[in-house]
């Protein structure tokens, strides 16, 4: 299994970034199993804090509050990559963001994208 992040960058505040994440040695959604994926991210000197969710299968999606309205999860199954469209960022987004495999527990991460917002 590898998980690969990409789209970080350094943005103003009020900026948009997308982020992607190309999944390879599973597959997302099959027939009989569906798996859920993740944002998490971890700002400077802070623990790994949950940003999305999202079920591969029926596209069911969940959000930390402070993202909800500025952030959208979604996935493409056919490529196998999740991706994140962040708006509106501000400076406390400012974190290295991480997809992971599953919703609670995570038995897969990426490398991580740095996303800086900064005026």
């Amino acid at each position: 299994v590898r998980l690969v992040e990409s789209g970080g960058g350094m943005v103003q505040p009020g900026g948009s970034l997308r982020l992607s994440c190309a999944a390879s040695g599973f597959t997302f959604s099959t027939y009989d199993m569906s798996y859920d994926m993740s944002w998490v991210r971890q700002a400077p000197g802070k623990g790994p804090e949950w940003v999305s969710s999202i079920n591969t299968g029926d596209g069911t999606t969940y959000y930390k509050d402070s993202v909800k309205g500025r952030f959208t999860i979604s996935r493409d199954n056919a490529k196998n990559t999740l991706y994140l469209q962040m708006n509106s960022l501000n400076v406390e987004d400012t974190a290295l963001y991480y997809c992971a495999r599953g919703d609670i527990e995570y038995d897969y991460w990426g490398q991580g994208t740095q996303v800086t917002v900064s005026s």
